[in-house]
Parts: structure tokens; C-alpha cells; sequence
């Protein structure tokens, strides 16, 4: 393999554009647009039709050309590259799957792996190796074919077959955008499942906003083929950089905060001569997901609790009033100073 494709990859946009022809004028479909996306991490591209996310996405293997500008790949241009070599070498997953019909699914999740000459007991212990890992039983999966699944396993042996050669670069194109819902949802779940298993670098692309923050570690928001912005998700909640942004996130906003912002981003310095007993939640817990904690500890005598850091030591400290301001709520102290009522989120 590749010195290109040891270890996690590095995926760097510098002042990149795609210009087509058209009658009336060159058009610039991605204008001037720079980013890095991290080694392991999944970057969402999201924009409303005619964004230039995919054909931003698409340049990165070369299905569309650069016109303008720099794509790097730890620190080699893609343009230098053989554009065979750079295609095994990331995995691809588009809408519908994209498998082959006379496949089975155990070949179809087999195919590069049979382009790299993969002898074929390799090939098929690698395909039921990652059936398993996309929820698929190879026992009942591995030698049906693509018109014998539903659309949602579809898509799942899709994903399978982007990571058969094991590449460090996933490019994910609206892969979940032709399910319904419930699919939908259950496949977003996986993905978040599989990435935590196996770490790879991904670019997605959605116009799905829900999407776009429940998966992504960034997310870059584009508009007539350039950034709006380029952020995590709580930079694109708490600090929208136009009202573009505002109103494309929308009315759900502040409840998408909520899932956004963690209780250490809001603990302030613990006050001296607190009592052993303090309770302490942990400070990667969301402000949506504190109800049940809080309530846990509701008539402990005490007006709020520690937060502890990455490593479980106590760091910071919240009381609960604090807490129902960020909620826009109020909790009423009973007659002798405790709390009666916590916020219930």
C-alpha cells in the first residue's frame, strides 16, 4: 500500500474552485472554498440544492476536476496522484447503494478487494467480517442478492463495500437520503456506531440539517458554491455567522443547543468549603440529556453540584439556578432554601 494511505489521512481544500461552461459564461459552481478535514473525523457538507457540496466532495477522488486551487491528501496533491491508486484507496458510498445486480452481496461487498487481487477465501472472510459490523448476519445476508433487500440493507451492504479494502477516507454522497424516516434514522444510528468502531476519515454530504448535527463533528455550510461557515455544531448554534445561517438551522435551534452545549462549558470555579457530599454529574453530559441526572439527586440539601472533567475529577460547578437560566426556566426554593422543583428536560 501507498506511504499516501498509511495510518489515518489528512484531507486539506486550498482556495479550491469548479468552474463549468455554459452559454452565457463560465460558471462557478464551488468558488474559492478552503477547509481541512481532521484524520478520523467526519465532516458533514450541507447546503441547500446547488451548493457545490457534492461537486466539493466529488473533486476529492477526482470524479469532478479542479479547476482552481489545491487538494491535498497528508500533504500530497490529488492531481499527482494515479487516479486509480487515489480511487481504491477511498471508499465511496452514493444513494441506493449503487450495487451490482448479478452480485451476491457477499462479491458485492467484495469488488475492490477483488480489483487488488485479494485471494478469494480472504475476500469472502473480509465481506462477512463487515456484514456483521453493518448489522447484516452473513449467514442469512452473504450469498443473497441486492433485489432480496429492502432499500435500508441496501444501503447498509453499500457501506460494507466502501470499507472492504479497510481505506482511511470514507466520501459519503446523500447515502441515507433515498430511505424513509424510521430507515433513516436506524442507519444514522449505525454509522455513529460504526465510526466510533472504526475511526475513519469520512466527508458527508446531506441537506439534511438534523443529519448534518447528529453526525458530524464539523459541519460546513454552503451557499452558491461557497462557505457560510465552517464550524462544530455548537459554533453553528451559538454563533451563527449570518442570518443565512439562522434561518437555514432553523425554528428547532435552540432545542438543538440544548444537545449541543455541555454542562463543563457552563460550570463556573467550585466555591471554597463545599461539603464532601456535593453531587457530581459528569461534565460530557448535555444539557438535554441532564434531566434524569439532576432529578437523581433533587433533595440533597445542596443548591447545585460539581462537574467533573475529561478524567472524572471534579473541576467546576453548577447550581441549579444557573442551569434553569440556560433553560430559560425557574426553579422556586422551598421555605428553607432547598430546591423543591428541578427542571425537568
Amino acid at each position: 500500500m501507498s506511504p499516501l494511505w498509511a495510518g489515518l489521512s489528512l484531507i486539506t481544500l486550498e482556495h479550491v474552485s469548479r468552474i463549468f461552461d455554459s452559454p452565457s459564461g463560465p460558471v462557478r459552481a464551488v468558488d474559492d472554498v478552503s477547509f481541512e478535514v481532521d484524520a478520523g473525523a467526519l465532516h458533514v457538507l450541507i447546503g441547500p440544492s446547488g451548493s457545490g457540496k457534492t461537486t466539493t466532495m466529488r473533486m476529492i477522488n477526482r470524479l469532478e476536476t479542479i479547476s482552481d486551487g489545491t487538494i491535498t491528501i497528508n500533504g500530497r496533491d490529488v492531481r499527482d496522484l494515479d487516479m486509480v491508486e487515489l480511487r481504491r484507496g477511498i471508499g465511496y458510498v452514493i444513494q441506493q447503494g449503487g450495487l451490482f445486480p448479478h452480485f451476491t452481496v457477499a462479491d458485492n461487498v467484495a469488488v475492490v478487494p477483488r480489483l487488488l487481487g485479494w485471494p478469494r477465501a480472504r475476500r469472502r472472510a473480509r465481506a462477512e467480517e463487515l456484514l456483521a459490523l453493518v448489522g447484516l448476519p452473513p449467514a442469512q445476508f452473504a450469498d443473497r442478492f441486492p433485489r432480496q433487500l429492502s432499500g435500508g440493507q441496501q444501503q447498509r451492504v453499500g457501506v460494507a463495500r466502501a470499507l472492504a479494502a479497510d481505506p482511511p477516507i470514507i466520501l459519503m454522497d446523500e447515502p441515507f437520503g433515498a430511505v424513509d424516516p424510521i430507515t433513516r434514522k436506524q442507519l444514522q444510528r449505525e454509522l455513529r456506531r460504526i465510526q466510533a468502531e472504526v475511526q475513519k476519515t469520512i466527508v458527508f454530504v446531506t441537506h439534511d440539517i438534523g443529519e448534518a448535527f447528529l453526525l458530524g463533528d464539523r459541519i460546513v455550510l454552503m451557499a452558491e458554491g461557497r462557505i457560510v461557515q465552517n464550524g462544530t455544531p455548537a459554533d453553528l448554534l451559538r454563533n451563527p455567522a449570518s442570518p443565512f445561517v439562522t434561518e437555514f438551522i432553523g425554528e428547532d435551534r435552540s432545542l438543538r443547543a440544548l444537545q449541543h452545549t455541555h454542562l463543563v462549558e457552563l460550570a463556573g470555579p467550585p466555591p471554597d468549603g463545599l461539603p464532601d457530599d456535593v453531587p457530581v454529574l459528569r461534565g460530557t453530559l448535555s444539557i438535554s440529556e441532564v434531566g434524569r441526572e439532576v432529578g437523581r439527586h433533587n433533595g440533597s440539601g445542596h443548591d447545585g453540584f460539581l462537574i467533573s472533567d475529561d478524567s472524572g475529577r471534579p473541576s467546576g460547578y453548577l447550581t441549579y439556578h444557573q442551569l434553569a437560566t440556560v433553560l430559560g426556566e425557574s426553579i422556586a426554593p422551598a421555605p428553607d432554601g432547598e430546591v423543591t422543583d428541578v427542571v425537568s428536560v
